[in-house]
């Protein structure tokens, strides 16, 4: 049963990587899960309060780095705030829209369209600051991911 119950956890750490490229999957929740699934399955004795501190901090990371990077890759092409927003929006409605290639075609149009409507600006432009909201994302994973690695890294080192 032991396998079992490392292949549920184990899956739970798939998923919350899964949900680096779909953001509708919330990540951080189904790493949180694969923790308590460990501590219903096997103890919880292992998690101790500076167990749940650094985890709280990888967490406040995940967060902060999905924003800022979204925002200077928007920012560093001359976008607005609108474009971030434009860029945020896209990349939720995007995968629905066209599967697979919508997580990167989405930001882009909704950096495009925020800053053609709100701020009037030329085309081309709006599409250099396209092209930086989908640079912002690609380095949003990347960091995120990293984050996420270090997390579950330091879950097993804590369990094993």
């Amino acid at each position: 049963m032991e396998i079992v119950y490392w292949v549920i956890i184990a899956a739970l750490f798939i998923v919350s990587f899964i949900g680096l490229v779909y953001p509708i999957i919330p990540s951080v929740l189904f790493i949180l899960a694969g923790y308590l699934l460990y501590g219903v399955f096997f103890s919880f004795e292992p998690f101790g309060l500076f167990f749940w501190l650094i985890q709280g901090f990888f967490i406040i990371l995940l967060f902060i780095a999905d924003y800022i990077a979204n925002m200077i890759g928007v920012q560093k092409y001359g976008g607005s705030k609108a474009g971030v927003w434009g860029s945020t929006i896209g990349l939720l409605i995007g995968p629905f829209v066209i599967p697979f290639l919508g997580i990167l075609i989405g930001p882009f149009i909704g950096a495009i369209a925020a800053e053609l409507i709100v701020h009037k600006r030329d085309f081309k432009q709006s599409v250099k600051i396209g092209f930086g909201s989908v640079i912002g994302f690609i380095s949003s994973v990347i960091t995120k991911a990293i984050i996420q690695i270090l997390m579950v890294v330091y879950f097993l080192l804590i369990v094993l």
